[in-house]
């Protein structure tokens, strides 16, 4: 058991919500709308950055931007606590001491898989980076700091870029930043794709894939410090006439190959793709063994027949992870059985409420 208690305040749908826990799976079912999903969207808050929805805090309160919110988790040793106020950007406690964000990252590993997430292998490369950088994360709790120092490096650039500045003197420092830590961010990323495969089983539900970081146009497969200093001062004509940084580990990209048939993702079908999601998520959970992880799955039971659905929950079940789930039905969680608590939530008069059932 990792969190053993879980409260929220005026998040989302919950004006209230107190739930003591222990180390079964979670299933929360309910109609759309119920708050199933704020739930679990309050626990991801409980590591760096937005959380699973990505939201900005004014969003996240129940009675809108003019209120604010408490989160509050016992976990392990820890006491945590992350809110918000009317209008302001959302603080972190730990044992009752302020801490920057980062902070949460040493204590709690998220996992999540959303919905948004399932047409992941079919848009925009981002979406794969920070899905990536999700799971770098798990591992390396120094990774948001290094992606926090190297945006920061990029900002100041691109300002210069738009501003069209010239002089080369000006970039030199700028550049060097981004390229020390962007060289850590890729080994970061290329460890992660490491341990996520060498985890991976072999079975037909959740079949291996072949991962692989593609590090975006001019760079090796690994590169280096100096290999990304010197593409950042070779790109700086080109990326003065388009105002921002146009190369660098901020493009990289994530490929999967994956089936008995090799079969790229963007190629697969829907359900094959979700599949692929979960097997690479069940691999993050497992090489994490020995570590806090907290696996959050929305809607999981969408594009998996009821055999699958009932191997995945083998696998949960089997994992070393504390695990929340959400569906619309109890039927789509009866093959966990007793092995799992179920909770029915419904919502009245705008508020949600949460009975666990018998």
């Amino acid at each position: 058991m990792i969190l053993s208690r879980l409260t929220l305040s005026q998040f989302r749908s919950w004006p209230r919500l107190e739930l003591d826990l222990d180390a079964r799976p979670l299933a929360f079912y309910g109609p759309n709308g119920a708050g199933k999903t704020n739930i679990i969207e309050a626990v991801s808050m409980l590591s760096p950055g937005r959380g699973m929805r990505g939201a900005v805090p004014g969003d996240q309160a129940r009675q809108g931007v003019d209120a604010g919110w408490r989160i509050r988790a016992a976990a392990g040793d820890d006491e945590i606590e992350t809110s918000a106020l009317p209008r302001a950007n959302r603080t972190v406690s730990i044992n009752e001491k302020n801490t920057p964000q980062i902070a949460l990252g040493q204590i709690l590993r998220l996992i999540w898989l959303t919905p948004a997430m399932d047409r992941l292998w079919i848009e925009a490369p981002e979406g794969r980076r920070k899905f990536l950088d999700r799971m770098t994360l798990s591992f390396h709790p120094d990774h948001a700091s290094l992606s926090l120092s190297y945006d920061k490096a990029m900002r100041e650039r691109n300002r210069l870029l738009r501003e069209q500045v010239t002089d080369p003197g000006w970039y030199r420092a700028l550049e060097g930043q981004m390229a020390e830590a962007g060289a850590k961010i890729t080994q970061n990323r290329l460890a992660a794709i490491k341990a996520i495969m060498a985890a991976q089983t072999c079975d037909s539900d959740f079949p291996a894939a072949q991962l692989s970081l593609l590090p975006g146009e001019g760079f090796a497969d690994d590169p280096n410090a100096n290999d990304i200093a010197g593409r950042l001062e070779t790109m700086r004509a080109r990326d003065l006439a388009a105002g921002r940084s146009l190369s660098g580990p901020h493009r990289a990209d994530l490929g999967a190959i994956w089936g008995p048939q090799d079969m790229p993702a963007a190629l697969s079908s829907t359900g094959e793709q979700k599949a692929l999601l979960l097997s690479m998520i069940l691999a993050n959970a497992t090489a994490l063994e020995g570590q806090p992880v907290v696996l959050l799955l929305d809607e999981v039971a969408a594009h998996l027949d009821a055999d699958r659905r009932a191997a995945l929950y083998d696998r949960i079940t089997a994992l070393n992870a504390q695990t929340m789930l959400t569906g619309t039905g109890p039927e789509l969680f009866s093959a966990f059985g007793p092995r799992a608590r179920h909770i029915s939530v419904s919502r009245s008069d705008g508020a949600s409420r949460a009975d666990e059932a018998s």
